[in-house]
């Protein structure tokens, strides 16, 4: 089969495979991925543009990725460019047009832009040929800049991108565009409801609720890594999962101003009413054909559940019913315990505390951050999954990654 009919129906697959990707985030990273792919490209970055400037996303490279232990992430530093001409990126984002150059370090005197080689010592990986093109919109309006580097020839040398590439990147990142957008409107759908949450409870904000998504998308992926999940199945799970943990306590609509609000030490009557949470949230996912909506309904349920089986809730309940499926000598539900607990809210509530613990809330202020990992391993057996909490530390730089890429608006 001639190379452009083929690349062309390799393009067609991704589209389809894109289209059901239905996180922003996740669809960023696959995007840039894919683009790679398309012409061979041994590295690359993408940018979103925010306002007059273009904040890096993703930032991928083989050559550092094969220098790294299995199921290990590239950590890239997170920083903005300035859309104007003095770099490429930002050239390209205020043009609107792609920018093919065969070697960075050998532009014309008369380029509006240069390239700074000190990212190149500072990453002590050499950048030679790049392929540069707007993620523009059928209006032309400019969504961001995706960037890939250092095309692969055959015999794995590196060579300057073709004409054949530009029209192959050209063509998926108008469809890639395509597929953002979508995911950009159903992750402003998400954060409307987490603004609602949030005018009820100021603890509930945009930037908690992306962090504890990523870091339990992060800890999600290096479990199913070591327990040899396929990959096809690891990226479904993770899609499904990140928008499920941003939803975790959507349920505290459903508690009283009085009791949500309360400045003071809840009583015990209050406690119990606060409680109900987990089980509003999970009533707000109900239909059993989607899978999306069985993991938001575990995770909502059951991401205050204890390892240990103590104090946690609201255990063996159905939310629908409110039937007990397992009683204590009480009549009560039995706590759910250890491996009873889907994995998911055992994910999400070491994301969840953590979060709590290391940021500033309206009640507290940031707790140190060695006393905060203290505390979790502390918690290790008790409230949380062990093998979890070893997985939460042995990818510990990508969650401070995670936290920096997610502030808080006032920090």
């Amino acid at each position: 089969m001639p190379r452009k009919r083929k690349d062309s129906l390799s393009i067609i697959q991704i589209d389809s495979e894109l289209n059901k990707i239905r996180d922003y985030d996740l669809l960023l990273e696959r995007v840039l991925l894919e683009a790679r792919r398309v012409v061979n490209a041994d590295a690359g970055s993408i940018y979103i543009k925010e306002g007059d400037t273009l904040a890096i996303k993703y930032s991928q490279n083989d050559t550092k990725q094969k220098a790294l232990p299995p199921g290990e992430k590239l950590i890239y530093s997170i920083f903005t460019i300035a859309v104007n001409d003095k770099t490429i990126s930002g050239h390209v984002a205020r043009t609107g047009e792609f920018v093919n150059i065969p070697d960075v370090y050998k532009l014309p005197a008369d380029c509006p832009f240069s390239y700074d080689t000190k990212f190149d010592a500072i990453s002590k990986y050499k950048t030679t040929s790049m392929l540069t093109l707007p993620l523009k919109t059928h209006n032309n309006l400019i969504l961001g800049v995706i960037q890939v580097i250092n095309a692969r020839g055959p015999d794995g040398t590196i060579v300057p991108f073709t004409k054949d590439d530009e029209m192959l990147v050209t063509h998926f990142a108008s469809n890639a565009t395509v597929a953002l957008q979508r995911a950009y409107e159903r992750r402003h759908d998400i954060l409307r409801m987490i603004r609602m949450a949030e005018m009820r409870d100021p603890k509930e904000t945009g930037p908690h609720v992306n962090r504890v998504a990523g870091y339990a998308v992060e800890m999600y992926e290096h479990w199913a890594f070591k327990e040899g999940v396929p990959e096809k199945e690891r990226e479904k799970r993770k899609d499904l999962l990140k928008l499920a943990a941003m939803l975790h306590d959507v349920g505290k609509v459903a508690i009283s101003d009085l009791i949500l609000k309360k400045p003071a030490k809840f009583t015990p009557e209050e406690y119990r009413t606060m409680q109900t949470h987990t089980i509003s949230g999970a009533l707000l996912f109900d239909d059993p054909q989607s899978d999306f909506d069985g993991i938001a309904a575990e995770v909502a349920l059951t991401h205050h559940e204890n390892w240990n089986g103590e104090n946690g809730y609201p255990g063996w309940l159905d939310p629908a019913s409110g039937e007990i499926l397992r009683k204590d000598e009480k009549g009560g539900p039995l706590p759910r315990k250890g491996e009873e607990i889907p994995l998911w809210g055992r994910i999400v509530a070491i994301a969840d505390v953590y979060d709590a613990l290391i940021c500033r809330r309206v009640y507290k202020e940031p707790w140190d951050e060695e006393k905060v990992y203290e505390e979790l391993r502390g918690l290790s057996g008790k409230k949380f999954d062990p093998r979890l909490i070893d997985i939460f530390f042995e990818i510990l730089p990508r969650i401070q990654q995670i936290r920096e890429r997610n502030p808080d608006l006032e920090e």
